[in-house]
């Protein structure tokens, strides 16, 4: 049996919320989990959303590279 492991060199997560601490929160726990992975992060963008109803969504998109 041969086992071969690869490892993850880039990663980009997409993160949603309803207000900008629950977002940095997700953002925050995702980090620490990548950590593990020996992934950093190489770059945010962050956007505001107005739904027709009224309501507001911050988004977020984190590119994760490895160290």
């Amino acid at each position: 049996m041969n086992l071969q492991l690869d490892l993850i060199k880039d990663k980009v997560e997409f993160f949603e919320a309803i207000n900008v601490k629950e977002l940095e929160k997700k953002i925050n726990e995702q980090i620490v989990n990548n950590q593990a992975l020996l992934l950093s992060v190489h770059s945010v963008s962050h956007n505001v959303h107005s739904t027709p109803d009224g309501r507001t969504i911050y988004t977020a998109v984190v590119h994760f590279k490895a160290l």
